[in-house]
């Protein structure tokens, strides 16, 4: 049976003609005033409450009045404004599945935390800006300066796709790794700690790397009282969301060497105004957003749809589910 499927991914022309040739039988519908961009909220469409499935960033509202839906796949790994007690209870009360877009991102953001890790490690920042000659004094200090990895701590918080592929990558260095998350499933590979482990654990932590996703729960959880309690010069990354982060906490921590360094791919507000006192922190490092970036972004989205859709029409159970 045909399906009507609703698509306000923002695209080049080759992946929407990749998706067209994908749905071969089935019907496209695309918003009549599309979304500036991924993260960007949409206006909801009038055409939305006659669609059986919807791919991109769909409002939640339009969602609870489209009694015909059938299915949500959102375009990004991050599910910030369905993470919540009520869209939840909808989606539950209606069996209405909703995937995200995680096996997409999971490769570039492991890579980019790893990338930032060795950075630190092998200060990166400060050897790329010297000039200084072979025994100088700079040149002793930035080789002293330099922490391997091996033996150090690792406490992840967010265990999902990104965090198990980063698991993977950072195994050669013989790192201790532990994982934060709501509820351990039991198959994540390293010892997992709940919130009564959380505060011993930061105090013992060399890196403290934020996936978080952003929520009501999350929103602030890193504050003054929980950088307080990270061990004295741990480094702290954040690729989750910027909203998980009070950035005059994170600032405060840098300016008191309770942490000795941070790199960010997310910020809150995002980006940061260009007076904000983080980007002139000189040990405070961020880039825009790119983590989950990758050459044929568009095109990789397309795919794991595609590939979700032929589950869904056979009754298989969808890849990166989440509700």
């Amino acid at each position: 049976m045909p399906l009507r499927i609703f698509v306000d991914l923002v695209a080049p022309p080759d992946a929407l003609q990749l998706l067209r040739e994908g749905t071969t039988g089935h019907e496209l519908v695309f918003p009549l005033k599309p979304a500036a961009s991924v993260l960007a909220k949409g206006d909801v469409d009038p055409q939305f409450a006659t669609v059986d499935v919807a791919f991109g960033q769909p409002d939640t509202q339009a969602i609870a009045e489209a009694k015909r839906l059938k299915w949500v796949h959102i375009s990004s790994a991050g599910i910030t404004r369905y993470d919540n007690a009520q869209f939840r209870a909808l989606a539950a009360a209606r069996q209405l599945p909703v995937s995200n877009s995680s096996s997409v991102y999971d490769e570039p953001c492991a890579f980019h935390v790893l990338s930032f890790m060795l950075a630190q490690a092998r200060q990166l920042p400060a050897a790329l800006k010297s000039r200084a000659a072979n025994g100088a004094p700079e040149w002793q200090a930035l080789r002293s300066a330099c922490v391997p990895l091996r033996g150090q701590t690792a406490l992840i918080l967010g265990y999902g796709a990104i965090a198990r592929r980063l698991v993977e990558l950072l195994r050669p260095f013989e790192m201790k790794l532990v994982a934060y998350r709501r509820k351990a499933r039991g198959d994540e590979g390293v010892p997992v700690i709940g919130e009564d482990q959380l505060p011993r654990t930061l105090g013992e932590a060399d890196h403290v790397l934020n996936i978080l996703p952003e929520s009501t729960e999350t929103r602030h959880f890193f504050d003054a009282a929980r950088f307080a309690s990270i061990k004295p010069g741990a480094v702290f990354y954040n690729i989750g969301r910027g909203g998980t982060v009070e950035q005059n906490a994170l600032l405060q921590a840098l300016r008191s060497g309770q942490l000795k360094a941070a790199w960010l791919d997310v910020t809150d507000p995002e980006p940061l105004p260009e007076n904000h006192p983080l980007w002139a922190e000189p040990n405070c490092f961020i880039t825009p957003h790119i983590a989950g970036g990758h050459a044929h972004e568009a095109q990789s989205l397309v795919r794991h749809f595609l590939g979700n859709l032929e589950r869904f029409i056979r009754n298989e159970p969808l890849k990166d589910r989440v509700m």
